[in-house]
């Protein structure tokens, strides 16, 4: 209660309400504007001790419609012990219990939730069917991010950030790039050309330079399933791989990246065969050389 009243309007306890979005500047923002709309920190205090002081224990015996308990595993505000106890109060109650660890219900996977809603009202689950398309994804990464930004302090770093932030966003643009995420230091970007792909993520990484900064980027191609403006699949994965095992200012490529891009002009080092974290098999990556200025 007493860091409520203390923090209250900056964003404060995300890490126990959305911990998935601690380093979510937006969402930080947005939930410090939320709680200042929602009460001043006294009335806030108040309404959370009230909470605190209710027991409706002895209430739950004599429910007698149907219920749904919804609780996510590693909710840190409420126990999941709670949940079981309430379940065993109420007859016939349904338990589902969630992985995650957001207490928010609209932060996390939020569409599990729906969906089981969903089926207990209805008896019928509709998920929303995924398209799946044939895409060039790109993970960019701020190499040494968390050392960079205690040396500048967490004012330059943030301008340091957005400027970071406009140069990708400017270089997405000229290469018709489409923004999915970004995630702080990181952007994941798809493209419907791979040769496009590979000279915005090069250009990007000679671009920060002149900020101070090195990324890391990696690519690859293949079919990703699109659902509410994000991109899922194994293909996704692959790229985010690829991008771990790039070094400072590299910009790497898969195989199949490679090949598509033949007769492009962009030149590449092979890397050799290298093992990608939950991928299966092996794969042979490619550095993307930089381009030699014309005449």
């Amino acid at each position: 209660m007493r860091r409520l009243e203390r923090e209250w309007g900056g964003p404060v306890a995300v890490d126990l309400w959305a911990p998935s979005r601690i380093h979510d500047e937006r969402f930080q923002e947005g939930w410090a504007a939320y709680l200042r709309l929602a009460a001043s920190p006294g009335a806030a205090a108040a309404v959370m001790r009230m909470n605190g002081e209710i027991d409706v224990r002895h209430v739950l015996p004599v429910i007698k419609v149907p219920t749904l308990i919804l609780h996510r595993t590693g909710d840190r505000v409420t126990s999941i012990d709670q949940a079981r106890a309430m379940a065993r109060s109420i007859a016939g109650a349904k338990l589902v219990e969630l992985p995650g660890d957001d207490h928010i219900p609209t932060v996390g996977d939020a569409d599990a939730i729906v969906d089981e809603v969903e089926e207990f009202l209805t008896g019928v689950r509709h998920g929303p069917e995924p398209d799946r398309v044939l895409a060039t994804v790109l993970f960019t990464d701020i190499v040494g991010s968390t050392a960079k930004a205690g040396a500048l302090g967490d004012r330059r770093w943030r301008d340091l950030l957005e400027g970071h932030r406009e140069l990708v966003r400017r270089e997405l643009g000229r290469f018709r790039g489409h923004e999915v995420d970004t995630t702080g230091d990181g952007f994941l970007a798809t493209f419907d050309g791979p040769a496009r792909a590979v000279r915005c993520a090069r250009a990007v990484s000679d671009g920060v330079r002149t900020l101070g900064l090195d990324v890391r980027a990696g690519l690859h191609t293949g079919e990703v399933e699109l659902l509410d403006d994000k991109v899922s699949g194994l293909a996704v994965h692959i790229g985010a791989r690829v991008a771990a095992a790039a070094g400072p200012g590299e910009v790497l490529v898969s195989s199949t990246v490679m090949d598509l891009v033949a007769g492009s002009g962009l030149r590449f080092q092979d890397q050799g065969l290298q093992t990608l974290k939950g991928v299966p098999g092996e794969w042979r990556l490619f550095a993307v050389k930089r381009e030699a200025p014309t005449a």
